[in-house]
């Protein structure tokens, strides 16, 4: 659902000119981009002087399931330390039942939010609708 938090995205998702996202309750702003180069290829994340990388497949893989799923799903971020809430997308993105078998989160200490930084990234893709709402966002696979 278009909103007031909706990230534009200006930018072309590469290291040199990143995706300028906001989180999907609009209250943060965070860059993000491919980067191939990477072993493994990942989704980096800068928010403020944080960097986390996502396996770069995250992306496909989330849309896969979401399209498979075919309806709204909640988000429900955490830290990686905090236990996620059980079928959201950040319980997907720590799964061993997802395609890589864990976590997508690359960074030890920084594996979490999965549900708060990779959504935005679909969205400016076009790849999924997500939400805008202060919080129990949710998003769906376009």
């Amino acid at each position: 659902m278009a909103g007031k938090g909706k990230s534009s995205g200006a930018g072309a998702g590469t290291r040199e000119h990143p995706w300028h996202l906001k989180t999907p309750s609009g209250t943060s702003e965070f860059l993000a981009f491919r980067d191939e180069t990477l072993d493994p290829p990942a989704l980096v994340v800068k928010s403020g002087s944080t960097e986390l990388q996502y396996h770069l497949r995250c992306i496909s893989d989330l849309r896969s399931m979401l399209k498979s799923r075919g309806d709204w799903m909640l988000l429900g971020s955490a830290d990686e330390q905090k236990p996620a809430a059980e079928g959201t997308i950040e319980a997907w993105g720590r799964s061993s039942k997802n395609p890589v078998g864990g976590w997508y989160g690359l960074k030890k200490g920084l594996r979490g939010r999965f549900g708060m930084y990779v959504p935005p990234g679909l969205e400016v893709l076009h790849l999924a609708e997500v939400e805008h709402n202060p919080k129990n966002n949710r998003m769906r696979a376009l």
